[in-house]
């Protein structure tokens, strides 16, 4: 066996069911183990900034600001269609009303403040904070509006909170294409051999996690933000699916778009290096 890899992914149920085969062995990883470190997505968005870990989820939007030192696998992406950010406020208002107002987001890196930055580059006073914590937030006036990820998307209404824009379905009209919320990324510095390796294993884990979804069960459990049984089955559907095990070429085409309009804003660095290994 050889020495184990260091592996950044979240505790919500879209991560924990496409990893637990990986990390428990149940699928054939070419020789490696794995040394799981489990964050929210934007402490492995900053930790990626550093370098820390040699292979983790990341935010789509961070990875333009690591791509020399990263390469990104084709297997373990959260990304399709009917599943980006909301904006949510206490009020229906038009969300023209909100510049000058200040909106939580769940990190400067992430996805969801990117598409926020895109959807209206005027809107510019941000509060980042942890996801789970956006709706209390709004709810209690510490923010006027706020951009919920994750099992938030579920349970928002449940707060008495209303959607103002749903980031997601304004990118799918916007370019006709799936959105790209979040990412596995390898370091370079691994090599190619050892970083095929690492895709083939996690597009295997995912697979096995597909074919066999009650594995994991108790695994999504003991991580969960969001412990009701519906909701997380609901996440798991929403988040895994066919671009999860294999990006293709659709998949492919809007990460680099996303990316290519990042830099155009300015928000992210230009970079010439191959998205790939």
């Amino acid at each position: 066996m050889k020495n184990p890899l260091t592996l950044g992914f979240s505790p919500c149920p879209n991560d924990t069911f496409m990893f637990y085969p990986l990390v428990h062995g149940l699928v054939d990883t070419g020789g490696y183990s794995f040394n799981e470190r489990l964050e929210d997505v934007e402490t492995l968005n900053k930790l990626a900034v550093k370098g820390v870990l040699d292979v983790t989820k990341v935010s789509y939007a961070a990875l333009g600001h690591f791509r020399e030192q990263y390469a990104l696998l084709r297997a373990g992406s959260a990304l399709g269609r009917g599943c980006g950010p909301l904006l949510v406020a206490k009020e229906p208002l038009d969300p023209a009303a909100l510049q000058g107002k200040t909106i939580a987001i769940p990190g400067r890196y992430t996805t969801a403040h990117l598409l926020m930055r895109l959807y209206n580059p005027s809107l510019t006073t941000f509060l980042e904070m942890p996801f789970h914590e956006i709706m209390d937030a709004v709810m209690t006036g510490r923010a006027d509006a706020g951009v919920i990820i994750h099992e938030s998307r579920f349970t928002y209404q449940g707060f008495g909170l209303h959607q103002l824009v749903d980031l997601g379905e304004w990118w799918e009209n916007e370019t006709g294409l799936p959105i790209p919320l979040g990412g596995i990324v390898a370091k370079r510095s691994l090599g190619a051999d050892t970083i095929r390796s690492i895709e083939q294993a996690l597009a295997a884990g995912v697979e096995y996690a597909r074919s066999n979804p009650a594995a994991a069960t108790q695994y999504i459990r003991e991580h969960a933000q969001e412990m009701n049984e519906q909701v997380c089955a609901a996440h798991i559907g929403l988040y895994v699916n066919d671009f999860s095990q294999q990006l293709g070429a659709e998949g492919e085409q809007a990460i680099t778009e996303l990316l290519r309009r990042a830099e155009a804003a300015g928000i992210v660095p230009a970079s010439d290096k191959s998205l790939f290994i």
